[in-house]
């Protein structure tokens, strides 16, 4: 679907059409892209002569709108763009070429390694990291310790991490020992779930995305753990239903463990202090830890006239500065190699999200959204099949064939 609309739109932009004076960047942004990016622009147009103009777009309605507006001669010179869809507007030909400037950039090896592999397409690099987001697990050390666990320890293995939702369960009441948004949210459980099998080194498409991999002995050992901490009721049972809506559920102080996003850190600090909680990476099924890397990467509609004045803001943005205000108000540091400078006298939590940018993957595809995100998809359905359901066997099956047709279609 993506694909048929993004090659409708192919070129539209390039016929000599812009949108906005020279003086000022149009860019947009999906909504809820928080105040750290917000808090950049302010201080580049407040020291600056070039302007950025922000547009906040709703996040389900900003792919069809960029590629509509790219049609009609109407696309922002910028776009802060989920990672996952910068392969598909890459190959649409709607993006503009950074490579030669990328590599110029003194730091460009130290950019998040998964959002410049999500940027290149056919060996060019078209999309560079502007927010980094990693998924890491969490515990709540307060019910650690009513439970009668160590709450500074950090779990290591699934093995222990089951056998900690079970303490904590027995405590009785609406106390669970875990909890994840399992009710056909693809796009949490890529981002919690996966990271079982990619640290235990295998995955759910193949090395060239043209395989389904789904069907791995790695994978049915991620799925079995889950399937034992519902059937031991250490979750509740809103996590069948959950599609993404009760995400941070954690934060309501009942949850003794959850797989979260690194950016949950900052609104557990500032929202809710009362929580005492501790973070680690997350273990594969083997003990060996990965990470879902996400976030938005920092995308140029090919044929804008304002190319220049576009990499002179993504510039502040890599520059110390940028980095420290976007840190200050809660997202990553994106430049690996000035991180710890970056975060110092920040909550220390956060460099465990840091950590897990080296650890962490992201499944390259140009049809992510029907293969993953998509309410209807087969990893969706997938999920809800295996976990919950009767038929595990048959789930497999049913994922993995439906993946490959999807696959196979695009080819």
């Amino acid at each position: 679907m993506l694909k048929r609309l993004l090659a409708a739109t192919t070129l539209a932009y390039g016929l000599g059409l812009s949108v906005a004076s020279a003086e000022t960047i149009s860019m947009w942004v999906r909504t809820g892209i928080g105040d750290s990016f917000k808090e950049v622009v302010k201080a580049y147009n407040a020291a600056g002569e070039d302007k950025v103009e922000l547009t906040e777009v709703p996040f389900s309605e900003l792919v069809q709108k960029y590629a509509t507006a790219i049609a009609g001669g109407q696309a922002p010179d910028a776009l802060s763009l989920d990672l996952i869809y910068t392969p598909a507007f890459a190959a649409a030909g709607q993006l503009e070429d950074l490579s030669e400037w990328a590599k110029s950039l003194p730091y460009f090896s130290s950019l998040s390694p998964s959002h410049v592999k999500l940027g290149t397409y056919e060996d060019k690099i078209y999309g560079l990291p502007l927010s980094v987001e990693t998924s890491i697990f969490a515990w709540n050390k307060e019910l650690y310790r009513k439970a009668g666990l160590d709450p500074e320890k950090a779990p290591k293995t699934w093995e222990e991490i089951t056998a900690n939702a079970e303490k904590i369960r027995a405590l009785g009441g609406d106390t669970y020992g875990f909890y994840f948004s399992g009710g056909g949210c693809g796009g949490c459980m890529i981002f919690t779930f996966t990271p079982l099998v990619w640290g235990a080194g295998a995955d759910i498409l193949s090395p060239d995305s043209k395989k389904a991999t789904l069907d791995t002995p790695e994978m049915r050992k991620a799925v079995d753990i889950y399937r034992n901490l519902v059937a031991k009721d250490t979750v509740p049972a809103g996590s069948a239903s959950d599609n993404g809506v009760n995400f941070l559920t954690f934060t309501n102080g009942k949850i003794g463990q959850q797989s979260i996003g690194a950016f949950a850190i900052g609104t557990l600090v500032t929202q809710h202090p009362e929580i005492d909680f501790g973070v680690t990476l997350i273990p594969g099924v083997d003990g060996k830890p990965s990470s879902f890397a996400g976030g938005d990467n920092f995308v140029v509609t090919k044929g804008t006239p304002k190319l220049e004045a576009v990499k002179k803001f993504l510039e502040f943005t890599y520059s110390m500065e940028g980095q420290k205000i976007m840190a200050k108000y809660g997202s990553l540091p994106t430049r690996g190699d000035i991180a710890g400078e970056v975060l110092e006298g920040l909550d220390p939590r956060l460099k465990v999200g840091i950590e897990a940018i080296a650890v962490a993957k992201t499944p390259y595809t140009l049809q992510f959204n029907d293969l993953i995100n998509s309410s209807n998809g087969p990893w969706a359905t997938f999920i809800n099949a295996a976990i919950y359901g009767d038929d595990v066997d048959g789930a497999f099956s049913n994922a993995q064939s439906e993946m490959q047709s999807i696959i196979d279609a695009g080819q």
